[in-house]
């Protein structure tokens, strides 16, 4: 693992950008990789994905356990220890959806504010 406190991964989290998280499988046990993006927002780091009434395998791993591994694979490379706060707050998420649109070009949130996973990212 490497330190957020390197230069280098700190601007890297200041912009979003595609990422691998490795979550544990809440059934199995076992590592789940899978590609995502992540956004900087406000200086905190969320993870939404597009807007889908059924849950998210990675979604319920998170809930069974927050910890996870958050991965940059652009410029700089790096596997970041993290914890998930699972944000299923109304108010909340009309606060914080609406960027994520708008970084995806998407004009109407609403279906986001309903069906998109989100998670804010804490990284030690």
């Amino acid at each position: 693992m490497t330190s957020a406190t390197d230069p280098k991964i700190l601007e890297e989290l200041v912009r979003g950008q595609v990422i691998d998280i490795t979550t544990t499988g809440s059934a199995s046990g076992k590592p789940r990789r899978l590609e995502i993006v992540f956004h900087s927002i406000n200086g905190r780091i969320y993870v939404s994905g597009q807007p889908r009434p059924e849950k998210r395998k990675w979604l319920a791993n998170l809930e069974a356990d927050p910890n996870f591994t958050f991965h940059l694979k652009g410029r700089v490379k790096a596997d970041l220890p993290a914890r998930a706060r699972i944000i299923t707050d109304q108010a909340e998420r009309r606060e914080i959806l609406p960027h994520v649109a708008r970084a995806w070009k998407v004009g109407d949130v609403e279906p986001m504010i309903a069906y998109s996973p989100l998670i804010e990212v804490t990284i030690p």
